[in-house]
């Protein structure tokens, strides 16, 4: 390992009582996203624990951010754990805050944070052994650089926002052809898999930037790509932390992502054979068969339903399908 590495995650319990109080203070806009999904706790959390003791061994902290609350089993003293929480990052005037975008802005100011640290939700899981290389390779994140046009997608109108809102800031800084000139074997690398290829192929008839390929699995940081754009775009990511709802003026942590593969800070990979991606949906067939035979290293788990039909069910199904690999506790758990 040429780097030492921490990993970040993201926590909130939607159940807690407390939470719920304080949240239903403030009114979230009607260019907001306060939806269900966005808080439902799926009672898996310490598998994604287990994933880390089991399969990243390797890693040298875990920091944990959360508004506050913890889970009850978690052991606090353990030494590779630290508890974050919002106020130990985030200034007070954008306190209390239940947007996840505006929360990752302040990854950075994590106290005792690693320069290279791999950013992950609680629904991103460790499933078969990693290695620090399959993250960071000679100090640089191993990423894919892609474009993909950003879709407006009635279902999810916020999203298409963001996307847009990362892409309008990059391409201040990055012009297209330019940059494929200047880094062509970083949007062409042998690997790459072929439908991305040719998206970044046809995309070359295009002046301007149509959207970047964003990866719904753990991101690689460099702690001085956060520093660099909060020098240069203060202003947007004070926007964005204003918000306490994810809003259609938001940046996400995408922003910082594709930064470094724009800038060439980067080692190209093949991400695609490294995470999959599946959403949790009332037929979860395909999602227990990945889990309980894993053939791909990261699995996540993207919550869609827009209700409560079907979640204790399917809590269950899940609950029985990670304890069929991960039946053994960590050094995290109590």
């Amino acid at each position: 390992m040429d780097c030492q590495i921490d990993f970040v995650v993201t926590w909130v319990n939607g159940q807690d009582p407390k939470w719920q109080r304080q949240k239903a203070n403030y009114s979230p806009g009607t260019d907001m996203d306060d939806n269900i999904c966005r808080y439902r706790e799926w009672e898996l959390f310490y598998y994604w624990f287990r994933g880390v003791e089991r399969f990243a061994p390797w890693v040298r902290t875990v920091h944990l951010v959360t508004e506050g609350h913890l889970p009850d089993w978690l052991d606090t003293s353990c030494e590779k754990l630290r508890i974050v929480t919002h106020e130990d990052i985030i200034p007070e005037q954008y306190l209390p805050i239940f947007n996840s975008n505006a929360i990752e802005m302040w990854l950075h100011k994590i106290e005792g944070l690693s320069e290279h640290f791999v950013y992950f939700n609680d629904d991103m899981f460790l499933m078969r052994p990693t290695r620090p290389e399959d993250f960071f390779y000679h100090g640089k994140p191993c990423d894919m650089l892609a474009f993909q046009p950003v879709i407006a997608n009635p279902k999810a109108p916020v999203m298409s926002h963001l996307y847009l809102n990362n892409i309008l800031v990059l391409c201040k800084y990055f012009n297209k052809r330019e940059n494929v000139r200047r880094h062509l074997r970083n949007y062409f690398h042998i690997g790459m898999p072929p439908l991305y290829f040719f998206y970044n192929l046809i995309e070359l008839a295009f002046p301007h930037y149509t959207g970047l390929y964003t990866v719904h699995g753990p991101s690689p940081f460099c702690k001085a790509t956060f520093e660099e754009l909060w020098r240069l775009e203060r202003p947007v990511l004070e926007r964005c932390s204003a918000n306490r709802f994810r809003s259609e003026t938001d940046v996400t942590q995408y922003l910082f992502r594709e930064w470094q593969k724009l800038a060439g800070n980067f080692c190209p990979r093949n991400i695609k054979k490294l995470c999959g991606y599946y959403e949790i949906g009332r037929d979860s067939t395909a999602l227990l068969q990945a889990i309980r035979h894993p053939k791909k290293k990261i699995l996540c788990l993207n919550d869609v339903l827009s209700d409560s039909t079907d979640v204790e069910r399917l809590k269950i199904e899940l609950y029985h399908g990670f304890e069929s690999i991960l039946s053994e506790k960590s050094i995290y758990e109590k």
